[in-house]
């Protein structure tokens, strides 16, 4: 944005909030995401044949005290561990190789993270990691009817009730 922070301000919150909708308008986000890793990707900086998944929470206001007086229809609430939680999640695909993000995708927060696993894979994706959430990814339809998926290698953690004490 070129702001020098000893002669310019920051842009308030407001400014901030119409760029990034003008972003979103134009569908510019993804066109910088998709530059960047090919960027990346030119410079021999994505290793390419595994990935790293996961999923994070992302919130939203609980809140209805806006001008629709409704909750945004595209979030919903899960529960992780003990506790409930509403907004979205935001799935990412990781190179294993250089830890660059090269996949990103979101969801409502209720989707399971394993029912992403497919649309996060590289085409020439050989090996996938996961945490416990991603158990079963072999069984996904997407995956499992996929030639090509269907031969990818999953290392997937176990969860940590299914591990044994001596």
């Amino acid at each position: 944005m070129h702001i020098d922070f000893n002669e310019q301000q920051v842009p308030d919150a407001t400014t901030l909030l119409k760029f990034r909708h003008m972003l979103e308008a134009n569908k510019l986000g993804e066109k910088i995401f998709a530059d960047v890793n090919n960027r990346l990707d030119k410079a021999g900086l994505m290793m390419h044949g595994g990935t790293i998944v996961d999923a994070s929470l992302i919130a939203a206001p609980k809140s209805t005290k806006n001008q629709d007086g409704k909750r945004d229809p595209e979030m919903h609430q899960t529960k992780k561990g003990n506790e409930w939680y509403f907004g979205m999640k935001v799935h990412a695909g990781v190179d294993a190789g250089s830890g660059y993000v090269h996949t990103i995708t979101g969801t409502s927060a209720n989707m399971h993270d394993v029912s992403e696993t497919a649309n996060l894979i590289r085409e020439d994706d050989e090996l996938v990691y996961g945490d416990s959430g991603y158990l079963g990814a072999v069984n996904q339809p997407a995956i499992k009817d996929d030639e090509k998926k269907s031969r990818i290698e999953f290392r997937v953690n176990k969860r940590p009730s299914s591990h044994f004490s001596l």
